[in-house]
């Protein structure tokens, strides 16, 4: 037995609240349902792994684990991860690619990262591939459907007071022109100096979306995202092609060859790759680097907290998304400096779990 051999491994569920009421043109998140795996070493290094989905289907994923993929990890080397990650996958070929079980490969495979980051003595953005130790964010939290004009304005200027580079605005009013109102007096308030984002989370038809793009371009809005429903890439290439605002896809893609497809086609123009959705902290740099490729930015989906390790190992980060999601759950909260997120620096992936915490929202 090697001293880097998993010998334990054990998965379990959590309901983590959100921290504000979050809406947007399809959807409410209401609360995290978290999925943690935890595996340990022959040498007593311990690796502790999540994913999420934002209300259903946690209990699927948790069964998955414990009836197929955790059996498969005890006796193999934590510091191989493609070995590991390959067993994994190839052992559930009747169920990939697709959401399930992409979401439980990711809480197997970034346990399996904090323990060999662990192993080696080095914080996950250094293991992974060290570009910066910090990455430019924009704020989410502030931009939510539900809120009013007035409301979108005051956080807007609150988060450019924070220092935050960009805001994102949720859009997919029934009308246009209520999208676009909201928009403009956000700009009106912030200048030309700030960010502004738009998702409309996959509510739209291609003929809407170019509708609206044209409306909101001359108010110079940085990307895009989620126009149409991920399925639909010549809808998203036909959007690029008709406007100057670039397209922003990929939190609800599930396999690396659909983000190969997107880049191939020309119909992304910004990667927005979830490490919990594709699986996992190894394909999700294998999209980054596909990224690199195409001479695309990644901007990845929510997770900040793993996100922030994520985008400062790659050379082609544009930002991290600010969502705060865990401060109930962890001992510390991310550190955001003059607008700029900075990885942490101790060895794993560097969130610190309360597990006393953690064990009051158990749910099985």
């Amino acid at each position: 037995m090697g001293a880097h051999t998993i010998v334990d491994a054990d998965a379990w569920l959590c309901d983590i609240a959100v921290e504000t009421v979050r809406t947007d043109a399809m959807q409410s998140f209401i609360k995290q349902e978290t999925i943690f795996v935890r595996i340990r070493t022959s040498a007593g290094v311990e690796g502790i792994g999540y994913s999420y989905t934002i209300g259903t289907g946690g209990p699927a994923v948790l069964s998955l684990l414990r009836t197929s993929l955790l059996q498969v990890l005890v006796g193999m080397d934590a510091t191989r991860t493609e070995e590991i990650y390959t067993a994994l996958f190839n052992s559930t070929r009747a169920t990939t690619v697709g959401p399930i079980t992409a979401l439980a490969l990711a809480a197997v495979d970034t346990a399996v990262w904090d323990a060999r980051s662990k192993a080696a003595g080095l914080p996950l953005w250094i293991e992974a591939g060290g570009s910066s130790p910090s990455v430019p964010v924009y704020d989410t939290e502030g931009g939510w459907l539900h809120f009013t004009t007035d409301e979108l304005v005051s956080q807007a200027v609150e988060s450019q007071r924070l220092g935050m580079n960009g805001v994102k605005i949720k859009v997919g009013k029934p009308r246009a022109h209520e999208d676009a109102e909201r928009l403009a007096a956000v700009r009106d308030a912030v200048g030309p100096g700030m960010d502004i984002m738009i998702d409309a989370n996959q509510s739209m038809t291609a003929a809407e979306a170019i509708r609206r793009a044209r409306l909101f371009e001359p108010l110079d809005i940085f990307w895009f995202e989620e126009p149409l429903p991920a399925e639909d890439v010549q809808g998203h290439l036909a959007l690029a092609r008709s406007t100057s605002i670039p397209v922003a896809v990929g939190e609800s893609m599930y396999s690396i060859g659909h983000f190969r497809e997107y880049l191939q086609a020309g119909a992304a123009s910004i990667v927005q790759v979830d490490v919990a959705r594709i699986g996992g902290i190894t394909p999700w740099l294998k999209v980054a680097h596909l990224a690199e490729a195409f001479n695309v930015k990644v901007a990845p989906h929510f997770l900040m907290e793993l996100h922030v390790s994520l985008t400062c190992a790659i050379p082609n980060a544009l930002y991290l998304e600010h969502i705060p999601q865990l401060r109930a759950v962890t001992h510390q909260e991310l550190s955001i400096v003059d607008g700029r997120a900075h990885a942490p620096g101790e060895p794993g992936i560097g969130i610190d779990w309360n597990l006393d915490a953690l064990d009051t929202v158990k749910v099985r």
